[in-house]
């Protein structure tokens, strides 16, 4: 009896096991695949001229083409989703592909990059290279981008009407550079806003920089039930790994990106894209 007794409760362990495991799996497959969420702010943008009308900018990050998750086709889509937003802009921090061991396709960087020509913002799409962009070939990628319609910012920055766009290029692989980026914005003029792959930069910018847009962590990409992310790829851990992040009169907003890197699913971490809302402080000082 006390053996029959013990193989019933080892099929039933063995049952919720099993079921617990279908649950995860689904969970897994439904937040990887899931259209990205739209998260939306709005900041009032120190430096921006009080006649200056709002302006809406998308923010997308770690596209990270390849297979199983994220094939060219997904892009498109996702990029159909942000034309019908109607953003004045289109900021791209960087992680275009991914070459991840557990891929079961790669892409080529015109594959990947070509989809991003169907974006449609009135005031044009701009981008920054991210670590895999880099590790595959940075040349390339700022070639596929331009030929795309997409103006790539390394260390450099542009005027957008009263904004001025400047792209740090990748922290990671060691490629930023601050003043140079710094001497860039000031030369066009405008209200900073600063693209950069990693958050990690964000304490290292001067203070007249009052707005960062970043990627590379996913958010932590994987989010377990009581513990959160186990990890975030950010060498200061939690403090800038999601999210928006207000820190010295300055802000920060950290996308969940689109894709997934060394793992090829997400689990409690849906993709995301942040719409942000920048407007003049119309109050009178």
């Amino acid at each position: 009896m006390a053996d029959h007794g013990w193989r019933k409760w080892t099929r039933r362990i063995a049952l919720a096991l099993a079921i617990l495991l279908v649950f995860c799996v689904t969970k897994a497959w439904r937040d990887t695949m899931a259209d990205p969420q739209l998260r939306e702010a709005r900041v009032i943008l120190r430096g921006m001229p009080q006649s200056s009308a709002s302006l809406r900018l998308l923010v997308m990050s770690d596209l990270h083409v390849a297979g199983p998750d994220m094939p060219p086709a997904r892009i498109a889509r996702i990029v159909a989703q942000i034309n019908a937003l109607q953003p004045d802009l289109v900021l791209i921090a960087g992680d275009l592909v991914s070459d991840r061991r557990l891929a079961t396709r790669y892409y080529s960087l015109h594959d990947a990059i070509t989809p991003l020509a169907g974006l449609t913002p009135r005031l044009g799409t701009y981008a920054v290279l991210g670590n895999h962009d880099h590790w595959r070939n940075a040349a390339e990628a700022r070639s596929e981008l331009i030929a795309s319609g997409v103006t790539v910012l390394d260390n450099t920055a542009v005027r957008v009407g009263p904004l001025a766009i400047g792209g740090l290029d990748d922290d990671f692989t060691h490629h930023a550079d601050i003043p140079a980026m710094m001497a860039n914005i000031r030369r066009v003029g405008g209200a900073p806003v600063v693209i950069s792959h990693s958050p990690d930069p964000f304490p290292d910018l001067p203070a007249e920089v009052p707005l960062m847009l970043a990627g590379h962590t996913h958010c932590g990409q994987i989010s377990l039930p009581l513990i959160g992310p186990p990890a975030a790829m950010s060498r200061y851990g939690k403090r800038y790994a999601c999210g928006r992040i207000d820190e010295n009169g300055r802000t920060l907003f950290v996308t969940a990106g689109l894709g997934t890197s060394v793992l090829p699913f997400r689990f409690g971490v849906r993709p995301d894209i942040w719409l942000v809302t920048v407007e003049p402080n119309k109050m009178p000082r």
